[in-house]
């Protein structure tokens, strides 16, 4: 048994990595409020992508437990995307500053989150190896 090299380390680390990737799209939007002409991007998962549009296969699950057609989605890279279909600005900026801080608000407790989980993990096996208390 791989204490630090298992599945759900995997996940923490790729959960991580998407929050910071979430996070340079959101600083990069904030930073580019009054550009002229700018495009407000968004950072989605390729899961995601595929939902929105349908084309996603569907297992028939019968306990939500069970895993999708594709296996788990802890590998896939996230897609930066820009939302052409808004204007805010009469230069033809399309940056919402209001919804970009809560975006980022939003992230970051899903961040901090992760954190307080892997200081956790890593609590516990500091406990179980004998030099934690």
């Amino acid at each position: 048994m791989n204490l630090l090299n298992n599945d759900a380390m995997r996940l923490m680390e790729t959960s991580l990595k998407a929050a910071t990737t979430r996070h340079n799209t959101i600083a990069n939007n904030i930073a580019n409020a009054d550009t002229p002409g700018f495009k407000a991007e968004r950072t989605v998962f390729k899961h995601q992508l595929a939902e929105a549009t349908g084309n996603q296969l569907q297992a028939y699950r019968t306990d939500e437990k069970h895993i999708n057609f594709g296996g788990s989605n802890s590998n896939e890279s996230p897609v930066i995307t820009k939302r052409n279909n808004t204007a805010y600005n009469h230069n033809g900026n399309n940056v919402d500053m209001d919804h970009e801080m809560a975006e980022l608000a939003k992230n970051q407790i899903y961040y901090n989150a992760m954190i307080e989980r892997l200081n956790s993990r890593f609590s516990g096996i500091r406990t179980a190896l004998g030099s934690g208390r």
